[in-house]
């Protein structure tokens, strides 16, 4: 398990004041109002940001980090992933994970037969659908749901399934 959790990616600046527009990688943007700091991935480091304001505008997040008062200072981390430590991260429910913990998870039948690694995790309406990357160049769809989805084993890293009738010839 990474100890580091994405929660958005900044995707250009805002105005001139050292603003930064984000696309929110969370399922709940407001939580950016009781954010005090994030971590910018550039590449190199985990640059530690103090968030000094936040706002909110149509799909996007606008922070203002301290010390930063103009966009010259904050155009360096465009395209760049924002992320908090796990300590941070909102509490999960039961049967409840981050998306970065499931990928790379190996799929296991019930009959012990190895169906692929999670690769990602598409998020649809009604429930989340798990994308394995399956022997012979195969994509297997498995949908996050309790008739199908047995056991999670983070610490072994392994999902133990259920494949309901007609599943893999999709």
């Amino acid at each position: 398990m990474n100890d580091m959790l994405r929660v958005g990616v900044i995707t250009s600046t805002h105005g001139v004041r050292g603003e930064v527009k984000v696309f929110p990688t969370t399922d709940d943007a407001a939580r950016f109002k009781t954010l005090e700091r994030v971590y910018v991935d550039t590449g190199r480091e985990l640059k530690p940001l103090e968030i000094q304001n936040v706002k909110f505008f149509k799909n996007m997040v606008i922070l203002k980090f301290k010390d930063y008062d103009n966009m010259n200072q904050v155009e360096i981390y465009r395209s760049k992933d924002l992320l908090i430590t796990r300590d941070q991260a909102v509490e999960l429910g039961e049967d409840e994970y981050f998306i970065g913990d499931l990928i790379g998870l190996k799929v296991m039948m019930e009959n012990g037969k190895d169906l692929g690694v999670i690769r990602d995790v598409l998020e649809t309406g009604a429930n989340d659908v798990y994308i394995v990357d399956a022997p012979g160049n195969r994509e297997i769809l498995i949908p996050a749901i309790g008739e199908c989805v047995k056991e999670v084993d983070l610490e072994a890293g392994v999902m133990t399934v259920h494949l309901l009738e007609g599943l893999l010839d999709l």
